[in-house]
C-alpha cells in the first residue's frame, strides 16, 4: 500500500517546472521585434475595445489607483530560455474587465510601436493575466516592456506583449505579428507550440 495518495506531488523540483526544450537562465534576455517605444506617463493609456465598439480607457494615474497584485511566476520564451520565480506587480485583467460586457471569445492585444498578438479571451481572465508595471521590486524598464506590459505566464512570452496599449475583443480570431510570421497561434510551452506546424 502506498504511503502517499495519487495526488501528492511533494515539493515541486525546478526540473518539473521546466517545459520540454527549455533551459534555465538567471538573466532576463531582451528580445524585441523593433525599436523600444518611449511613452510619457501623462500620455500613456490602456483601452479595452469591445466587439460592440464600446471603449473602456484608463490613464496611468487611473491604473495606479486600481488594486495591485504581486504574482510570482515562471516565464518561458519561445527561444528556449526559462526564468523561474519572477516577481511582478500590476493589475489583474479581471479587475479591468469587471465592467466590460462582451460576448467575444478572442482578443487581439496591441502595443505602442505597433506590435500585436492574439489570444483566446479565456486566457486573459480568471487570474491568468495582468498588466504589470514593476519587476523584481523596481519600475519596469522600457527594454522589458515598461512602463507596462501584459503578463500571461502560462503561454510563451511573446504573448506577454511589451508596451501594451490595449485589447481589442473580437468574434473571430485574428493572428498577431509573430503568428502571421509563422509562430504558433496559441503558444503553450508545455506542448512546445513554437511554430505553426507544431
Amino acid at each position: 500500500m502506498s504511503v502517499f495518495s495519487r495526488g501528492f506531488r511533494g515539493k515541486q523540483r525546478k526540473d518539473d517546472r521546466l517545459p520540454p526544450g527549455q533551459y534555465l537562465t538567471e538573466d532576463f534576455p531582451v528580445l524585441s521585434a523593433g525599436p523600444t517605444p518611449r511613452v510619457p506617463l501623462d500620455r500613456w493609456e490602456f483601452a479595452i475595445d469591445t466587439e460592440a465598439e464600446r471603449v473602456h480607457r484608463w490613464t496611468w494615474e487611473e491604473l495606479m489607483g486600481l488594486p495591485v497584485e504581486t504574482p510570482t511566476v515562471d516565464i518561458h520564451c519561445v527561444t528556449t530560455w526559462s526564468k523561474l520565480d519572477t516577481t511582478w506587480q500590476g493589475v489583474s485583467l479581471d479587475v479591468l474587465f469587471e465592467d466590460v460586457e462582451t460576448a467575444a471569445e478572442y482578443a487581439l492585444v496591441y502595443s505602442y510601436g505597433g506590435y500585436t498578438t492574439n489570444l483566446p479571451l479565456e486566457d486573459l481572465l480568471d487570474g491568468k493575466a495582468w498588466i504589470v508595471h514593476r519587476f523584481d521590486g523596481e519600475e519596469l524598464e522600457p527594454r522589458h516592456g515598461g512602463p507596462a506590459r501584459l503578463l500571461v505566464p502560462h503561454l510563451y512570452f511573446w504573448k506577454s506583449a511589451k508596451w501594451v496599449r490595449g485589447i481589442r475583443l473580437l468574434n473571430q480570431d485574428h493572428p498577431g505579428f509573430w503568428e502571421t510570421a509563422g509562430y504558433h497561434n496559441y503558444g503553450d510551452p508545455w506542448r512546445e507550440q513554437r511554430y505553426s506546424d507544431d
